[in-house]
């Protein structure tokens, strides 16, 4: 349960810096504010045992903002923070978020993208696994303090989810079952 909720000035923070970026544009002068984040990799995991995809569900203050439940079903992902291969960093995230092992030759690159490209222009890599409960080596849930809940969606109700828009989620999230959905 989230509550509590109040709001202070970001002055040092260790996952954003905020800039006004300055440019000519056909000759004219013009300003844009921008924020530097760390890039990402979200996969997207298919349960094999459940004929499910493993989505995470956690609070987004961002989302709560906007959607005073705050809560928003997302792909399994992390930040590029540290020295480590983008699979390698994926892979910790499926066993920290999720609870599974997964091998690195069983992670599959789909491709890699833009998001919030109005005010950030982090770029997000995706990949795919699959996996099944002998892969199970703890519960999920997250580390630090993060309170994150494992939701299963079943492979018949991916394409109503994706356009149910009373669940938010991001636009990785649909693009990556619709790329599963849709592939040959």
């Amino acid at each position: 349960m989230i509550g509590d909720i109040r709001f202070s000035e970001c002055t040092d923070s260790q996952f954003v810096k905020t800039q006004r970026m300055h440019y000519r544009e056909k000759g004219i002068e013009k300003s844009w504010d921008v924020v530097q984040v760390h890039d990402s990799v979200a996969v997207l995991i298919y349960h094999v045992d459940k004929n499910a995809f493993v989505l995470v569900k956690q609070f987004r203050p961002p989302v709560y903002l906007h959607n005073t439940q705050g809560f928003t079903y997302e792909l399994c992902a992390g930040i590029v923070d540290k020295s480590l291969s983008l699979e390698q960093i994926a892979i910790e995230e499926i066993e920290e978020e999720c609870g599974y092992r997964v091998a690195r030759e069983k992670i599959e690159r789909v491709t890699s993208f833009y998001t919030a490209v109005g005010f950030a222009g982090s770029k997000q890599t995706l990949y795919y696994c699959e996996v099944d409960e002998q892969m199970r080596v703890n519960a999920g849930g997250g580390v630090h303090g993060e309170e994150i809940e494992l939701v299963f969606l079943e492979k018949e109700k991916a394409h109503t989810f994706i356009l149910d828009e009373s669940k938010s989620k991001t636009p990785g999230t649909m693009y990556a079952l619709m790329w599963w959905l849709n592939r040959g």
